[in-house]
């Protein structure tokens, strides 16, 4: 993911203008897939240790990793998601009620936004993405969750 752009269109000159359509499938394609990284800040790692019941020193030693001076959730050997379950047919997260910004704003990312084009990319892997009769979400919406904090 790349940082936001200091230069910014106005909100009605956005080609997804008229909002996007998402809804999540729970197929966990998101969670899942090729290495990536999964950035938190320290009151993520706070909130998600407490939930867990672990000591922050516990949950940062067994479930972070440090680059480049950010933080990241770990990976499993296949590259998914440390706290990614499948149960039943169906994703399920380990965090889900206190998951990273990250997590929350998926599938409204910088990389996924720059272009029509670079949205259908996201989508062949995302069915939620593709659903015509999914939520449709505003501009507004979509905007406040693409400039949420990235890091490297």
């Amino acid at each position: 993911m790349g940082k936001p752009s200091k230069v910014s269109l106005p909100v009605a000159e956005k080609w997804y203008g008229e909002g996007l359509r998402f809804e999540c499938t729970q197929c966990g394609n998101c969670c899942s897939g090729g290495p990536g990284y999964v950035w938190m800040t320290p009151e993520d790692m706070e909130r998600i240790a407490a939930f867990l019941k672990l000591p922050f020193d516990t949950f940062t030693r067994t479930y972070v990793r440090q680059i480049q001076g950010a933080f990241s959730l770990t990976e499993k050997k296949d590259y998914d998601c440390v706290f990614l379950r499948r149960e039943n047919g169906k994703a399920m997260c380990g965090i889900y009620p206190v998951r990273p910004m990250q997590c929350k704003t998926w599938p409204f990312w910088n990389d996924n936004l720059r272009s029509p084009q670079h949205w259908t990319n996201a989508a062949a892997r995302c069915p939620g993405m593709c659903d015509g009769e999914a939520k449709l979400y505003p501009v507004e919406h979509i905007e406040k969750c693409r400039t949420h904090p990235e890091s490297p």
